[in-house]
């Protein structure tokens, strides 16, 4: 029996699908951390086949993967070096589905697989349709320690922590795949601070790091002591290998080493979520670059800033795309920021396409006077131009659009919503404002120092479709959009509670109006990094046709 245990926690970057480079990368962590003296590696949850693998996870070949790539990584183990790592588990008949397991591995085998019990069913997460609960939570022993391995939602009720304890488990080491969320890392942490003061029993978790589509997770790992105290910290968005000493004492395992990093917050978490998602989405999707369209307007300015922070600028192109309505200034700040970027600009003229539509279809509208059709057209000839130079030049075509605008149907179909990854489809314009305000003062990657020109910030917002147009002119100020926005998707506050908060009745209900009856655009635009509760799509899935309006009853 030990007295002395070094546990590696293993925050690391896997690739859903991929399953020879994960294990790849398992087997390069594994060696780091026996070279470093651990005695047992901790991975995330289903690391070797990535998380979360949809309904990759229903295909008996990709099983069938993931338990060869484990039982190659269990036969470099010793008897003095273990590890746990996620995998998929086959179904144990056919007609069955597999389980979401945790291979114990040691000693030249797996010596035992556990599997999570309570499988979410919420927000992104629908394991139930691809996986069967484990029906018991597993003690793994090891040089005489009963380790305790609930598995990420396993942690978020007392059940299976309080059957755990009841086996005998000294010490809890929890794999996650726990997605990036604001204030994320307060609600784990407060999770496992109950299950700890619960069993009295310390606790390693571990969390991935990386991007996966729509998802950012953003590692954060940690461990606490059997009295909930903080004991280790790794960094926030990036990979980290770290060892934690444990001694056996009268009363348990008590901490005696590791490292304690800094947690990132605020507008700061916001930017390196969406750096990290368009880093492994076009990374991981093979793509050699990103082109977007420049405007000389606070969304394309911040989307290009992480562009150049996430790939380096020479792997970002932007064009502008001037009609006769852009102005000088929206020129020379796309210019300006371009430059301090240190990003390739082109210019190309829409008005000679413009031109040749309103030639091919102005027959066709006699008696109707110009309205947003034409507004439209703009639009669409520059995400017609910009896919084109999509194709052309082999590079993933960025759209622009925050929260707000997707929200209520500010944006074009097939127009300013052409493209293959947007990193502001989860943040309100109020936030846009403020990433670019903390972007400005601070230069992370060390790629530009305050990059977006000031007046990109404080001029008034405006598409530039036609003459002195104004966002404002057709939508309240911002703040205000925003805070009965927030309300309508983030807390599905009813309206009376909206218009309690001080906001005109008429404007909450138009508000609402647009929201609802923009779902048919929100169904067809391109994925973006999810930062907030409640996402456009995977989060808030509302239907298209959708007869039920809430109504303002107290005056």
């Amino acid at each position: 029996m030990t007295h002395r245990l070094v546990i590696a926690a293993i925050q690391a970057n896997p690739t859903v699908g991929a399953i020879a480079r994960n294990e790849a990368l398992a087997r390069e962590r594994m060696a780091e951390a026996r070279a470093a003296g651990a005695d047992i590696a901790l991975f995330s949850e289903l690391f070797l086949n990535g998380y979360p693998p949809e309904d990759l996870a229903l295909k008996p070949a990709f099983w069938a993967a993931g338990k060869a790539a484990v039982e190659r990584l269990a036969a470099e183990t010793t008897a003095d070096f273990a590890a746990l790592v996620g995998v998929i588990w086959p179904a144990e008949a056919p007609g069955r589905r597999p389980r979401n397991g945790l291979a114990f591995l040691a000693d030249g085998k797996v010596q035992g697989v556990a599997f999570k019990c309570d499988l979410p069913n919420y927000g992104v997460f629908d394991e139930k349709r691809v996986f069967e609960p484990g029906q018991a939570p597993s003690v793994f022993e090891w040089k005489g320690v009963k380790l305790g391995v609930p598995i990420c939602e396993d942690i978020w009720s007392d059940a299976v922590c309080a059957a755990l304890k009841a086996q005998g488990a000294e010490i809890l080491l929890v794999p996650n795949g726990s997605p990036f969320r604001r204030l994320a890392d307060k609600e784990r942490m407060g999770v496992a601070a109950a299950r700890v003061a619960e069993t009295g029993l310390p606790m390693v978790y571990v969390n991935e790091v990386g991007g996966q589509d729509e998802l950012v997770f953003d590692g954060g790992s940690f461990a606490l002591s059997a009295a909930g105290e903080v004991v280790m910290r790794l960094p926030m968005f990036e990979e980290a290998l770290a060892l934690s000493t444990w001694e056996r004492e009268a009363g348990g395992w008590t901490c005696v080493e590791a490292p304690m990093g800094q947690w990132v917050s605020g507008a700061e978490e916001v930017y390196r979520a969406m750096v990290l998602g368009l880093r492994d989405y076009v990374n991981k999707s093979g793509f050699p670059g990103v082109l977007l369209g420049l405007s000389g307007g606070v969304d394309s300015a911040i989307v290009a800033v992480v562009a150049a922070d996430a790939l380096g600028p020479d792997r970002v192109r932007c064009f502008m795309l001037p009609s006769r309505y852009t102005s000088q200034d929206s020129l020379d700040d796309a210019a300006g920021c371009a430059g301090r970027l240190g990003v390739r600009l082109d210019e190309i003229a829409i008005s000679p396409a413009v031109d040749a539509f309103a030639q091919m279809l102005t027959p066709l509208y006699e008696g109707k006077a110009p309205d947003l059709t034409e507004e439209n057209i703009q639009a669409r000839t520059r995400g017609l131009s910009l896919m084109a130079l999509s194709n052309k030049l082999g590079l993933m075509l960025l759209t622009t659009g925050n929260k707000s605008e997707m929200a209520v149907g500010y944006a074009t179909l097939y127009g300013d919503m052409c493209g293959g990854y947007n990193v502001l489809k989860d943040i309100y314009k109020t936030d846009v404002y403020a990433v670019c305000e903390w972007r400005n003062a601070n230069d992370p990657y060390g790629v530009a120092a305050n990059p977006i020109p000031e007046r990109i910030l404080t001029k008034a917002p405006s598409a530039e479709l036609r003459p002195d147009q104004k966002d404002q002119d057709s939508l309240p100020e911002y703040a205000e959009l925003d805070a009965i926005l927030f309300g309508l998707v983030e807390e599905e506050a009813t309206l009376d509670e909206i218009v309690a908060r001080g906001h005109a009745p008429e404007t909450v209900e138009r508000v609402q109006r647009l929201l609802y009856g923009s779902e048919y655009k929100r169904r067809q635009a391109a994925p973006g990094v999810k930062i907030g509760p409640r996402a456009f799509g995977r989060d808030r899935r509302y239907p298209i046709v959708n007869g039920f309006r809430d109504v303002v009853t107290k005056a």
